[in-house]
């Protein structure tokens, strides 16, 4: 992390022997009387360059100048109220906590909106201070272990100045609850995979899920066996780190309203197997789990919560890699179901051991399932790096899913999941077959899970391809693997 941070709430800057910063949100249709009455609270000096600078189409943010000697710095960020989303100040917080290092100060004011002034945006004023938190949260992630010099976190108070002290404190609680969960599942899809192999990720699901009050439970290799679980196996054949099932269960004290299977891959590192992926397409491959560690940082955030939920975690982790006892393309896999795969391309690996493990859930009995998986490309070809997929024949999942997505920013997209697409997967020697023609790769993937899932479980399909690694979406996703789907679906749980 950058800094050592401790978030409050306060009606007012309150005097303080601390080196101050102080940034101001303010909307940008303000007249000059407004405006002055909007500065007038924070010792500024208010002339005719503020007044210019404010006015300035082409200008979102500048300086201005404090009388306060104390404070070193004051930032006033214009925010367009026609271009105002429920991202906006977590997206402007996560940029202005990263630019602070070389500032130097101890205690950070932010002067706020008032909510009534955006509550055709946000609704609910718990939320609205929320997303002011988690973006200072988000904003504050780095993942450096692996530097030999290291520097210290500085102490950094936050304050965020509104009226509406209740709401702020109890939006900055859930935040940071919220965004712990969400940095442990950016640390697992950071972390190299020399040195998270299946058998790791277990260890630390289990370490960190156990003081949640999370049960987990592990099938090593020889209990696969047991459970005829051989596509999990056949893909993790050939690595010298054997395959495993991390299943996790959490169950609320009081009766469960509805018990929900949530299925993560977990392939920590993909060389594409025999059908070997080039250089390029492998220096990301660490975050091939990155459905497993969205399912993982759920179940700590549902345990947190309290959500009133029975939840299923459940994680296939495996290594696609290369070796005299890797599986071929032309194989047949039987898998645990009964249902057989044809193996087309050793780098469709995911879907093979989502099977396994869609068929595990199924037998779990929940009222819907939930999949999260780094499966195709071609997601990435229809959606940029802006949206995941979602694929089911479930109106209100896909409704609702589609509300959070545009609550969190962490967005869906629903695609076409018609019955004609299962043609393209037909396979002459075998139930399935594992790879369908160019065309429609995302949709054709989510059609071949779909023999694996009790067809009277509601249940949804998310590829996470495009938005599960780092990208220029926003401040808080550019750097490092952003850990997308947690704030997702606890957003989704929480509203459903």
């Amino acid at each position: 992390m950058l800094f050592n941070l401790k978030l409050t709430a306060e009606k007012s800057i309150k005097s303080t022997t601390k080196q101050n910063g102080l940034v101001i949100f303010i909307l940008d249709n303000l007249k000059k009387s407004e405006l002055n009455k909007n500065l007038d609270n924070y010792s500024l000096v208010i002339n005719e360059t503020l007044f210019e600078k404010y006015n300035d189409k082409k200008i979102t943010s500048f300086q201005a100048n404090s009388t306060d000697k104390k404070v070193s710095f004051v930032k006033i960020v214009k925010i367009k109220k026609d271009k105002l989303s429920a991202d906006t100040f977590r997206n402007e917080l996560a940029g202005l906590i990263q630019s602070l290092r070389e500032e130097h100060i101890d205690e950070l004011s932010i002067a706020t909106i008032d909510p009534m002034e955006v509550n055709k945006i946000f609704t609910d004023d718990t939320y609205y201070f929320q997303t002011y938190a988690e973006g200072i949260l988000l904003g504050n992630y780095n993942f450096d272990n692996y530097k030999s010099e290291q520097s210290k976190p500085a102490k950094l108070d936050v304050k965020f100045i509104t009226n509406e002290i209740q709401s702020a404190k109890k939006g900055i609680t859930t935040a940071i609850n919220l965004i712990n969960a969400v940095k442990f599942t950016k640390d697992l899809v950071n972390e190299p995979a020399i040195t998270l192999t299946p058998k790791e990720l277990a260890k630390r699901t289990k370490a960190e899920l156990t003081k949640e009050g999370v049960k987990v439970t592990v099938f090593n290799k020889k209990q696969l066996k047991e459970k005829n679980m051989n596509a999990i196996l056949s893909v993790g054949s050939a690595s010298p780190n054997d395959p495993c099932l991390i299943i996790m269960r959490y169950k609320p004290k009081a009766k469960a309203k509805k018990k929900i299977a949530l299925v993560g891959k977990g392939v920590t590192y993909d060389t594409g197997g025999l059908s070997i992926k080039p250089t390029s397409g492998m220096i990301d491959m660490k975050a091939d789990m990155a459905g497993a560690a969205a399912t993982i940082g759920i179940m700590k955030a549902a345990a947190k919560f309290k959500l009133p939920y029975e939840i299923i975690g459940i994680v296939p982790a495996v290594e696609n890699t290369i070796s005299g006892n890797a599986y071929k393309p032309g194989d047949v896999v039987k898998t645990a179901s009964g249902k057989s795969i044809e193996v087309k391309d050793t780098d469709a690996e995911g879907r093979i051991i989502l099977a396994d493990a869609l068929e595990y859930a199924s037998k779990q009995n929940p009222d819907e399932i939930i999949d999260f998986a780094t499966l195709t490309g071609s997601i990435m070809v229809a959606l940029g790096e802006y949206a995941a997929g979602i694929f089911t024949n479930d109106d209100s999942m896909a409704d609702d899913l589609y509300k959070a997505g545009m609550r969190t920013y962490e967005r869906v997209w629903r695609l076409p999941f018609w019955d004609d697409y299962n043609k393209l997967i037909k396979s002459d020697i075998a139930d399935v077959s594992n790879l369908g023609p160019r065309w429609g790769g995302a949709i054709t993937a989510g059609k071949f899970l779909e023999n694996f899932v009790d067809k009277k479980i509601p249940w949804v399909h998310i590829d996470i391809a495009g938005v599960a690694l780092a990208n220029d979406l926003n401040n808080y996703t550019k750097k490092w693997h952003p850990g997308f789907g947690v704030r997702l679906i606890i957003d989704y749980l929480q509203n459903r």
